[in-house]
């Protein structure tokens, strides 16, 4: 029963599934009461639930054996789709920002606070049980989907806490001489969710750039190959790596003398690279003559990983 809960698919799935509730129950309380930020809500929600369908598409795809079509596989349909969610959200907190700040320049927006809190109440609670729900279940399976859906929840999850206290504020504030203000309270919540938030999909979008044109991996990822190849008398500059979606790519180039214990050298390295939340995936080359790769970039930097040459052929299974 718990392995079916921590898969990919179902967690992706329920998620879409609460996302499409908050869209329609979002976009049409905002349209009642006349609240912007709830209609903000509303809107992200339903943008997710697309995103999130995109998602699950794209960990089935992800899936799929390598062939000749994809020799490589498809590990990079996961930061593209992550890419698209994160320049989406992005949009999404602009164009709310811009329609906060019109609302604000034009007096406000009159909005019934008791209303409003209930519905941010109720969101507040389901937002932050799916958030707590994702981030067990990407510990379990580590998604790079999965953990973009997490990020998602968590900004609805602060996003409906910010609503709620936001309309208490006006609540209390029509109950005194400056009731007047209390009309600038939904778009000035809008204007500072957005803006405190649009940090978040940008983060998002450029690890996932960075994935896309091959960058070398994160910190902790390169800590880890490094500490695998000098156990394995691999010199750091006859390698390179670079994460892809759920991959870890690491290539090596060993000299000729080396490569009768290429076999054993590629076991050795998958069992020393077994705990990591990504699949490593390790290519074995005979060195070429020309300059070593440590001559013009050592591994442990964070710039200039190259993906594996097509002549290394398809991505090898661990054994």
């Amino acid at each position: 029963m718990i392995s079916f809960w921590a898969r990919e698919n179902t967690a992706l799935k329920l998620s879409a599934a609460i996302a499409g509730l908050f869209a329609l129950g979002g976009v049409g309380w905002g349209l009642w009461i006349n609240s912007l930020v709830i209609l903000f809500d509303g809107a992200y929600s339903l943008v997710s639930l697309v995103l999130t369908l995109l998602s699950v598409y794209a960990a089935r795809v992800v899936r799929k054996p390598a062939n000749q079509r994809f020799p490589f596989g498809r590990g990079a349909i996961e930061p593209l789709v992550i890419t698209v969610k994160g320049l989406t959200i992005t949009l999404i907190c602009l164009l709310s920002m811009a329609s906060a700040v019109h609302a604000l320049l034009t007096g406000g927006r009159l909005v019934e606070p008791g209303l409003a809190m209930a519905f941010a109440g109720i969101s507040v609670l389901a937002c932050a049980l799916v958030w707590g729900y994702l981030r067990w279940a990407q510990r379990h399976v580590g998604s790079g989907l999965v953990t973009a859906e997490r990020r998602q929840w968590l900004m609805d999850t602060v996003l409906s806490l910010a609503v709620l206290l936001g309309f208490g504020l006006a609540a209390a504030l029509e109950r005194t001489q400056w009731g007047d203000y209390a009309a600038y309270a939904d778009p000035a919540m809008v204007l500072l969710v957005a803006g405190y938030f649009i940090a978040v999909p940008m983060k998002m979008t450029s690890g996932a750039v960075r994935e896309l044109v091959l960058a070398a991996p994160p910190a902790e990822l390169q800590a880890r190959v490094a500490e695998a190849l000098a156990k394995a008398d691999v010199p750091a500059g006859q390698a390179r790596s670079t994460k892809m979606g759920p991959y870890l790519l690491l290539e090596i180039r060993l000299p000729a003398d080396r490569m009768p214990e290429i076999t054993r050298l590629r076991i050795r390295l998958y069992r020393l690279l077994s705990g990591l939340s990504v699949r490593p995936v390790v290519i074995i080359h005979p060195e070429a003559r020309g300059p070593r790769w440590h001559d013009a970039e050592p591994l442990p930097t964070r710039r200039g990983a190259v993906f594996p040459d097509r002549a290394a052929g398809r991505l090898i299974s661990p054994p």
